[in-house]
C-alpha cells in the first residue's frame, strides 16, 4: 500500500473518481428502506431497483444512466456474531457505482482495476490483487488477464452460489434479473496468515486473502426451469453494473489494521468504552468493547434517520439492537447509562458526510439515555438468573429447553441471547425442548431481529404469578368496562401511574386483542374517572393474561380502579385483513396446488403479509387467478362463522392449521359460509385460528395484491391490502396514470402505445444531438484539424489544447481523438465546463509523456480530481481556465 487514508478520505476519492467517469453522484438513501421488501436499506443498488427494471433514470430533475452513492446500509440477520468475527456489522457503507443500461463489464473491471492501483487514486500493489469470477464466465476473464493484465493464477473460478447474484439463481431462482459477479480480493500479507490464493479456492475464509470489492453484472433474465428441469437464462434487453466496496473493510486494508474495529472511526469509540468502563480493550478478545461500539454507531445512524425505539417493525429491531449493546455495557460494569456518552463520537467521525447525525444528535443521545434506563433495571435480574444456573454447570452439559423459555418469559431473553451468554460459559443450550415450550413463535424476517418481544414488557413474569387469566370480550365488543387487576413496570407491581408514566395493565376484561396468529395487537384508549391513557399495544401471555402497553396522559390510575376500554378504529381494518389472509390462502392452495402451507403471517390494519411455500414466482396470470377467488368470496358476501369444538373434530372436518401455532384439546374454528367454484372445483376456507374478523365477507371490500416476493429457498411473500386501504391504493394509481397520461396528451389506454413512439423519438434525438454536438465541436476546434487550439512545445513535447463549450462526456473525449490525429501535437488538452481529457500519441507515451500524471496535475488547478492511463485520462473539473493555465508548470 502505498497511501495512508482516512475512510473519509476513502469516500470522497471514490466518489470523485467515479464523477470523473461521468457518473452523478447522489447522497445516501436513509436507512429505512425504500421499498417495503425489507425493513432496512441493505444494499447500495436497493434505491435503484426500479431503475434497474428500466425506469428513466432520472434523479431530482437530473437524468444519468451513470450514478455513483456511498450508501449506509443495515443488515442484523447475523447480529449474534457482531462483534465476535472480523466480517460482520450492523451498520456499514457500501460504495457503489451502478450504470442503468449504459457501459458493462468491460469499463466496470477497468475502472475498478485502475482506482484500486492507479498512484492517483488507492495505490494499491497490483501484484498483491486476486479476483474471483463465475465459472462460465470467460468474457470477464479475457478482460481480467487481456485488458487488465491480471495473471491467470490469480483468478479463481467458482460456482453460482460464490460468483452469482443473487446467490445459486440459476437453479433455485427467484425469477427476474441475475448475472454473474466478480469479487476483488487483495493480499495483505504473512503478518494476516500463511495461506495461499490457491488454499482459498479450496477454504473460502482467509485473513490474508480479503475481499474489497464485488462487481455485479446483471444480464439475464431468470425464468422457469424448462421441461428437463435446467435454468433459463434469457439475455435482459439491456445490461446493467452494480458494484459494492465495503468501506470500512476497504479502510482496514488501506489502514493496514487487523479489522474493522482499529480503523480511525471504531478506534475512538472503543477507546472512549475501555475509559468509561476502566477495562483495557485488548483486540478480539475483548467481544464486549467491540459490540458497544459497532451498535451504537449502528443505533445512532438509525435513530438520525427518523426510526424510534418502538415495539413492532424496525423500531423493534432497532431496540433489540441497543439492547444486546446495553448487555454488553453492563458486562463491562456498566450500572447506569452510559453508552449514549458514545454518541458524540460517531458524529464526529460521520457527521460531514451525513448531516443527519449532527442534526439529531440531541435527539438520538436523549432517546437512547431512557432506553439504558429501561432496560437496565431487567437486566440486572435477569443476568443474574442466568449467571446462576450456568455457573451450577460444567462446561459441554445443555441448558434445559424449559429454563430457556422462562428466561424468554420472565427477563426479556431471546433465544440468541440466552444461546450466546451460554456459549461464553461453554454451555450449548436444548432449543428442540426451547422450541417445545413455545406457546408459538415469534415471526422471523430476514430484514429484521432474531430476537423474541417478551423483554419489551420488561421482567414482569413474577409480578404476574397468581393473576387471574383476563376474560377477552372483544370478538363482540370494542368496548368494555373492566377493572385494574394489576400494574406492573419492570418487574415490580406498583401501586399507582401518574401522568407520563408507562407500563403493564393487567384489567378484568378486555376487549383488546392480545397479539398472536399473525394478527398485531390492538391499541385504543382506557378511560377513568378523572383520567385518560393510550394503550399501545396488546399482548397475551401463555396462562391468558392480557398485557396492555398504556402511557397515562392525565390523572393517575391506581390498581383496583374501574376502567373503559376502548378499541381503536382500526380493529376494523385489522379484520378485514385477517379474514381476507384466510381467503387468500385458501385460493393460493387452489391455484397453485395443495403443496402450499403457511410459514408466516402479519395482519395489520395497513395491509396483510403472507408467506408461503412455493418454488417459484407467480405468474401474472396466477395471480389474477388468485385475486379473483378472493373476490369471488367477497361478492357473494357470505356469513363468516366461528366456534370451539375438539381439535381431533376440527381437524376431520378439513380445518387447516396455522404455521408456528400451538393448540390446545379445544380450538377456534373460523370458517366462510360458502364455497367458490375454480376450474369447476369448489373452494373452501376454514382455518383454525383464535384472531378477529369480519362477519360476513362482503365486509372485507376491495382486494389487491401488492407484491409477489422471494424471501427465502423455497418460500414466497405476497403483500395485500383490502378494504379501504386497497380502493386508495388502486385510486391513487389511475389517479396517477391519468395524470402521467395528460401529460403526455393521450388517455391511460393509449399510453403503451404513446410512451412507445416517444421512445423512438427520443432515439432518433439523442443521435441528432450527438452529431450537432460533434459539429460544435468542430466549429470551436476550426475543423478537424484544431487549427483554434493553442499549439506551443512543453517539456519536450508538442502540446495543443483549448476550452470548449457545451461539449462534455464521450463528445469531449471524440473530439480530443480527433484532435490528437488530425494536428500531429503529442499530447491534446480540451477542458469544458465539468470535464478535462489529456490524450497522448504512442510515440510521445513511448518518450515518457503520461496522461494520467498530467490530467492529475491540471485537475488540481481547475477545483477537481481525475486520472487514467499513460494513452489518455480525464478529469471532473469546475474551472476550464484554472486547469489550461497550469499547463506551462504541469510540463
Amino acid at each position: 500500500m502505498t497511501r495512508s487514508l482516512s475512510t473519509s478520505d476513502i469516500r470522497t476519492m471514490f466518489l470523485q473518481f467515479f464523477h470523473s467517469k461521468g457518473h452523478l453522484i447522489l447522497p445516501s438513501h436513509s436507512t429505512t428502506a425504500p421499498d417495503p421488501t425489507t425493513l432496512f436499506t441493505v444494499a447500495g443498488m436497493q434505491p435503484f431497483k426500479d431503475n434497474f427494471m428500466g425506469a428513466p433514470a432520472v434523479f431530482d430533475g437530473q437524468a444519468s444512466k451513470r450514478v455513483t452513492t456511498a450508501q449506509k446500509c443495515v443488515r442484523v440477520g447475523d447480529i449474534e456474531n457482531v462483534g465476535r468475527t472480523r466480517r460482520h456489522l450492523s451498520l456499514f457503507e457500501m460504495m457503489g457505482n451502478f450504470s442503468f443500461g449504459d457501459y458493462f463489464k468491460k469499463d466496470a473491471i477497468a475502472w475498478a482495476w485502475e482506482f484500486l492501483t492507479s498512484p492517483e487514486w488507492m495505490g494499491m500493489d497490483k501484484d498483491k490483487m486476486y479476483v474471483t469470477i463465475y465459472k462460465d464466465d470467460d468474457e470477464a476473464f479475457g478482460y481480467w488477464t487481456q485488458d487488465v493484465g491480471l495473471p491467470a493464477e490469480h483468478i479463481h473460478r467458482f460456482d453460482a452460489d460464490e460468483n452469482f447474484w443473487p446467490a445459486n439463481a440459476p437453479l433455485e431462482g427467484p425469477n427476474g434479473p441475475c448475472g454473474p459477479c466478480s469479487e476483488i480480493y487483495y493480499d495483505r500479507g504473512p503478518k494476516y496468515g500463511d495461506d495461499t490464493w490457491g488454499d482459498y479456492f479450496a477454504t473460502r475464509e482467509s485473513a490474508r486473502f480479503l475481499e474489497v470489492w464485488n462487481l455485479v453484472f446483471p444480464q439475464f433474465d431468470r425464468q422457469d426451469l424448462d421441461e428437463n428441469g435446467q435454468p433459463v437464462l434469457k439475455d435482459l434487453p439491456f445490461k446493467n453494473i452494480d458494484t459494492g466496496m465495503g468501506l470500512e473493510r476497504v479502510a482496514s486494508v488501506v489502514q493496514d489494521v487487523p479489522d474493522f474495529y482499529s480503523n480511525d472511526v471504531f478506534k475512538p469509540i472503543i477507546e472512549k468504552v475501555a475509559e468509561l468502563s476502566g477495562q483495557p480493550y485488548q483486540g478480539e478478545v475483548s467481544v464486549s468493547h467491540r459490540v458497544v461500539a459497532e451498535h451504537i454507531r449502528s443505533v445512532s445512524m438509525i435513530l438520525a434517520d427518523g426510526t424510534a425505539f418502538s415495539n413492532t417493525g424496525r423500531g423493534y429491531t432497532t431496540r433489540k439492537i441497543m439492547r444486546r449493546a446495553i448487555r454488553h455495557g453492563y458486562m463491562l460494569g456498566f450500572r447506569e447509562p452510559k453508552l449514549f456518552e458514545l454518541v458524540g463520537l460517531v458524529v464526529a467521525s460521520m457527521g460531514e458526510a451525513y448531516p443527519e447525525l449532527k442534526a439529531n444528535q440531541s435527539r438520538v443521545e436523549a432517546a437512547m439515555k431512557a432506553e439504558e434506563e429501561l432496560f437496565l433495571r431487567t437486566l440486572e435480574t435477569g443476568i443474574q438468573r442466568l449467571g446462576k444456573l450456568l455457573g451450577g454447570m460444567q462446561k459441554g452439559q445443555t441448558l434445559a429447553g424449559d429454563e430457556a423459555f422462562t428466561l424468554y418469559g420472565t427477563y426479556g431473553f431471546p433465544i440468541d441471547l440466552t444461546k450466546e451468554i451460554a456459549e461464553e460459559y461453554g454451555v450449548s443450550v436444548d432449543e428442540a425442548g426451547y422450541a417445545e415450550s413455545l406457546e408459538k413463535d415469534q415471526q422471523l424476517s430476514r430484514e429484521g431481529s432474531k430476537y423474541g418481544k417478551s423483554e419489551l414488557f420488561g421482567g414482569n413474569q413474577e409480578a404476574l404469578e397468581g393473576l387471574p387469566a383476563t376474560q377477552f370480550v372483544g370478538y363482540d365488543h370494542l368496548q368494555a368496562e373492566g377493572e385494574v387487576v394489576a400494574l406492573v413496570g419492570g418487574s415490580e407491581r406498583l401501586g399507582s401511574l401518574g401522568a407520563g408514566s408507562e407500563a403493564t395493565v393487567i384489567l378484568s376484561q378486555t376487549p383488546f386483542y392480545g397479539e398472536g396468529g399473525g394478527e398485531v395487537g390492538d391499541t385504543g384508549r382506557l378511560e377513568w374517572e378523572g383520567g385518560s391513557g393510550v394503550v399501545r399495544d396488546t399482548q397475551k401471555t401463555k396462562q391468558g393474561v392480557f398485557l396492555h402497553s398504556v402511557l397515562v396522559e392525565q390523572g393517575e390510575l391506581k390498581e383496583g380502579a374501574k376502567v373503559r376500554a376502548v378499541v381503536a378504529p382500526g380493529r376494523a381494518a385489522i379484520q378485514r385483513h385477517h379474514t381476507a389472509t384466510h381467503l387468500l390462502h385458501a385460493a393460493l392452495r387452489a391455484v397453485l396446488g395443495a403443496g402450499v402451507q403457511q410459514k408466516g403471517s402479519r395482519v395489520a390494519a395497513d395491509q396483510l403479509r403472507f408467506d408461503f411455500s412455493h418454488g417459484a414466482a407467480l405468474s401474472a396470470e396466477e395471480l389474477a387467478a388468485v385475486e379473483t377467488l378472493v373476490s369471488r368470496w367477497v361478492s357473494a358476501n357470505f356469513a363468516v362463522s366461528w366456534r370451539e369444538m375438539p381439535i381431533a373434530e376440527a381437524k376431520a372436518a378439513g380445518a387447516t392449521a396455522l404455521f408456528g401455532e400451538k393448540y390446545g384439546d379445544t380450538v377456534r374454528v373460523v370458517k366462510v359460509e360458502g364455497d367458490v367454484d375454480y376450474g369447476g372445483v369448489a373452494v373452501s376456507s376454514m382455518e383454525l385460528c383464535g384472531g378477529a374478523h369480519v362477519t360476513r365477507t362482503g365486509d372485507i371490500g376491495a382486494f389487491v395484491i401488492l407484491s409477489d416476493e422471494n424471501v427465502a429457498a423455497g418460500v414466497r411473500r405476497i403483500e395485500a391490502l383490502a378494504g379501504e386501504a386497497a380502493t386508495a391504493w388502486l385510486r391513487e394509481r389511475l389517479n396517477a396514470s391519468a395524470k402521467v397520461a395528460a401529460l403526455l396528451n393521450t388517455n391511460p389506454e393509449g399510453l403503451e402505445a404513446r410512451v412507445s413512439g416517444l421512445q423512438t423519438q427520443l432515439k432518433a434525438a439523442e443521435k441528432e444531438t450527438a452529431a450537432v454536438r460533434k459539429q460544435l465541436a468542430e466549429a470551436q476546434m476550426g475543423g478537424g484539424g484544431g487549427s483554434a487550439a493553442q499549439t506551443r512545445e512543453l517539456g519536450g513535447f508538442k502540446v495543443a489544447s483549448l476550452k470548449l463549450s457545451g461539449i462534455e462526456g464521450n463528445e469531449l473525449r471524440s473530439a480530443a481523438d480527433r484532435m490528437l490525429d488530425s494536428s500531429g501535437a503529442d499530447l491534446v488538452v480540451l477542458a469544458s465546463d465539468k470535464g478535462l481529457v489529456v490524450k497522448a500519441s504512442k510515440a510521445a507515451v513511448e518518450r515518457g509523456a503520461h496522461a494520467g500524471q498530467l490530467v492529475g496535475k491540471l485537475a488540481a488547478a481547475g477545483g477537481g480530481k481525475g486520472g487514467g492511463r499513460p494513452d489518455m485520462a480525464q478529469a471532473g473539473i469546475t474551472d476550464a481556465e484554472g486547469a489550461l493555465g497550469a499547463l506551462e508548470t504541469a510540463l
